[in-house]
């Protein structure tokens, strides 16, 4: 059974740090895309930054341009976890932060956390 847990979020001030961690289980971790999604009130979920392994080129990552240089993905593979260190955080980055990993080959299969609220305000 997959299971992924999401933890860290809060409120914050405009300018503070939030990390999010994900913790997985149910699934080969490793090779897994695992993906940080966000999804603010009234807008849609969008994709914030993943992080997939790339025979060759090892583990690459991609962000969301509105937070690039202010958020990094990274994973931990002995502790099946993901993280999303939030630097510099703003208004606009308040949403439900839901953490995703795309499994299997393919296609693959989608899985989701329930998500965890970040609130950046004063």
């Amino acid at each position: 059974q997959v299971q992924l847990v999401e933890s860290g979020g809060g409120l914050v001030q405009p300018g503070g740090s939030l990390r999010l961690s994900c913790a997985a289980s149910g699934f080969t971790f490793a090779m897994a895309s695992m993906n940080w999604y966000r999804q603010a009130p009234g807008k849609e979920r969008e994709l914030v930054a993943g992080i997939s392994w790339n025979s060759g080129a090892g583990y690459t990552t991609n962000y969301l341009l509105s937070v690039k240089g202010r958020f990094t993905i990274s994973r931990d593979n002995a502790k099946n976890t993901v993280y999303l260190q939030m630097n510099s955080l703003k208004s606009e980055d308040t949403a439900v932060y839901y953490c995703n990993a795309l499994v299997g080959l393919g296609k693959g299969i989608n899985y989701w956390g329930k998500g965890t609220l970040v609130t950046v305000s004063t």
